[in-house]
């Protein structure tokens, strides 16, 4: 009888002791009331993107004959999309994005703004582009010769990067009409020597302080491999541990060097080699699918964030010198609860996507990093690095900061990739969208990946240890995009469901711009295998906000003070984007925004170059201070303080 009631005892304790466990792992969510108050704030309208017919669609890639069985695997990424000026209207109502369906890089108009042109493909021509070894995998909106036109760097698998120029003169129409069409275009090879790059993240900011703004390609395959190629012989690598992954392919600096404008653009850059080994360390080889670059210490020279598969991420401080770069490696520091892979720089498993905010208003630049949480595979979850505010411990070599992602609600959520953080109904606190899904179709394949992730990894660099991963297979293909809003809790909570935008989607890249002026940004998706969409902000009260289009003068062009011109658009007001350059916004209640010109960061997605600042609830008649601080094309550091009112300022900032 005692062994019967013992026995009873013992069930009864166990069942206590998983209830209080399950009790503490819970995640806390909120009623069902905040979440519907929650989604009053926001509203969105889904425009699906128009392809650009000709070329034969389909929905894997051909893949060398040793990855044959893991075709889909290999084929997942590539969606990617951009939101920029490229018409030189003044408004960000342009859109760029990789077809994966037919590897193309189209250029559209944002859907509703108008009749301006036809879209487009950005196509090379087959001298440069052979669709049986290569696909475009993101394109990169920007001024690369710096003449004051929009251009668009575009990265493949299977090639180096592409920049196709803006042309002046006769045969280019004219740039007050707006309207673009592929002419219009010149294509330019950014390396020569036919090398063969697996590139699928690339960003521009000024690494060396001399003001020019150059180019870090993030690159995944190793050089020279045959991935794409169905007819290559011998045995293509996959990567050799699943978390101390260092043979993937080279990351490149490439500084500015000359450019020329008019009929026949160019634009040169100079390959610095070896330089972002920092210390030794194999910085470069990891497997590259993000890049982050922003100025984490106040120097006006961007630290750089490689976020790479397969093993740990990278910060690097940047300690460059004009036409000299230079570069040391940054870590977290552990603390007595603190799980390794929670450290930044000591992680193991996957970094997809990585995007820079100010989560808590405190005037400190946060990194928001993207895994892989799905809810069938928590390796690592996704990361929310914030900033502990002390500076001077990047010049120990530490990395002041410490993930609260699992905190602040945003740890998990799926197959992660893209994400960006924004304020979409301008109440001066930072919303998340980010891009999930991995392959879409029947045969739930977590088992094999699980087996495989668990495996030897010195078996792993071999295509013939991995399982099937064709088309009709499925990993992650029911997610959808969360959209994460900060509750009175001080959590993020995705209410995608109650905004009517959660439909499963296949997505890689997000973008960001505010594409009509009226206040309130937009967004747009880059998907994978599927149309990418358009999500329009019909916000129903947007709060107040202030927008910055910081522009640096174009050559020959000197300017001793700022030159601010209220409003937007201003398509007269012509100038480069200013990369890099950083706002600061001081309240009284002792609140404080903060934001920096971007140049491309992140996985496959590319917000707009203007900046934009939600005030908060209720009308801001006051003028704001706003302090800027930039880089002149000089590359001397330039501060100014403004007094600005609300809405949009297109400021033409000082260079001599």
């Amino acid at each position: 009888m005692r062994a019967v009631i013992n026995d009873h005892a013992r069930r009864f304790i166990s069942i206590v002791v998983l209830g209080i466990l399950y009790w503490f792992a819970r995640l806390p969510d909120i009623s069902s009331q905040e979440r519907v108050e929650l989604a009053g704030r926001f509203q969105f309208t889904a425009h699906e993107l128009p392809q650009v017919p000709g070329v034969e669609s389909r929905q894997v890639r051909p893949v060398h004959p040793s990855l044959q069985h893991i075709s889909a695997w290999i084929s997942s990424v590539g969606g990617a999309i951009a939101l920029a000026d490229l018409d030189g209207d003044a408004l960000s109502n342009d859109i760029c994005y990789v077809d994966t369906c037919t590897d193309q890089v189209v250029v559209t108009q944002v859907p509703g703004s108008g009749e301006r042109f036809a879209p487009f493909r950005l196509d090379p021509g087959p001298a440069l582009f052979d669709r049986t070894t290569m696909a475009p995998m993101g394109c990169v909106p920007g001024d690369l010769n710096e003449d004051g036109l929009s251009d668009v760097l575009v990265y493949y698998w299977g090639r180096t990067p592409l920049a196709f120029l803006r042309r002046r003169g006769p045969e280019a129409l004219s740039l007050e009409s707006h309207q673009l069409r592929a002419s219009d275009y010149a294509v330019h090879e950014v390396v020569s020597g036919g090398e063969r790059w697996y590139t699928n993240a690339a960003t521009r900011c000024d690494i060396d302080g001399d003001g020019h703004f150059d180019l870090l390609i993030g690159n995944y395959f190793q050089d020279q491999a045959r991935i794409l190629d169905a007819a290559g012989d011998g045995i293509e690598e996959m990567q050799d541990s699943m978390s101390r992954a260092f043979n993937g392919g080279t990351n490149r600096l490439l500084l500015w060097r000359q450019a020329t404008s008019g009929v026949e653009p160019m634009v040169e850059f100079r390959e610095i080699p070896d330089v972002l080994n920092a210390e030794g360390e194999p910085v470069a080889e990891g497997w590259t699918l993000a890049i982050g670059a922003a100025d984490l210490n106040g120097d006006l020279l961007p630290e750089i964030y490689f976020a790479n598969d397969f093993g740990p991420d990278r910060l690097l401080h940047n300690q460059s010198q004009p036409g000299r770069p230079r570069f040391a490696l940054l870590t977290g520091r552990r603390g007595f609860t603190t799980p390794s892979s929670k450290v930044l720089g000591a992680d193991s498993f996957k970094g997809m996507g990585i995007d820079f905010g100010d989560v808590n208003s405190d005037g400190e630049l946060d990194i928001y990093v993207s895994n892989i949480a799905d809810q069938f595979a928590l390796e690592e979850s996704h990361f929310l690095f914030t900033n502990m505010g002390r500076p001077e411990l990047i010049e120990r070599g530490i990395a002041p900061f410490t993930d609260r992602g699992e905190a602040l609600g945003v740890a998990r959520s799926g197959w992660g990739w893209g994400l960006r953080l924004a304020d979409f109904d301008n109440d001066g606190v930072l919303e998340a969208v980010q891009a999930t899904g991995f392959v879409k179709g029947t045969a739930n394949r977590w088992p094999e990946l699980h087996e495989i992730a668990m495996g030897n990894d010195g078996l792993l660099f071999s295509p013939s240890s991995w399982h099937r991963f064709q088309p009709g297979d499925d990993l992650s293909g029911g997610n959808h995009n969360p959209f994460f809003v900060r509750a009175s809790d001080g959590r993020f909570y995705d209410i995608a469901a109650q905004l009517g935008i959660d439909q499963a989607q296949i997505t890689r890249g997000v973008a960001t711009a505010d594409v009509d002026a009226d206040g309130d940004l937009d967004f747009a998706v880059g998907n994978q295998w599927e149309p990418s969409q358009f999500y329009r902000n019909q916000c129903p009260q947007s709060g107040a906000f202030l927008g910055l289009r910081l522009l640096l003068p174009l050559a020959g062009q000197e300017l001793q003070r700022s030159v601010i011109h209220k409003g937007h658009p201003l398509p007269e007001v012509r100038g480069l984007p200013a990369i890099g350059a950083a706002a600061r916004l001081d309240f009284p209640n002792g609140k404080t925004l903060v934001a920096q010109v971007d140049g491309g960061n992140g996985h496959s997605g590319v917000r707009s170059h203007e900046l934009h600042f939600g005030l908060g609830p209720g009308p801001v008649k006051a003028a704001l201070r706003v302090k800027l601080q930039w880089r002149g094309s000089d590359g001397k550091i330039r501060r100014e303080l403004l007094e600005l009112t609300p809405g949009w300022h297109t400021v033409l900032l000082a260079n001599t």
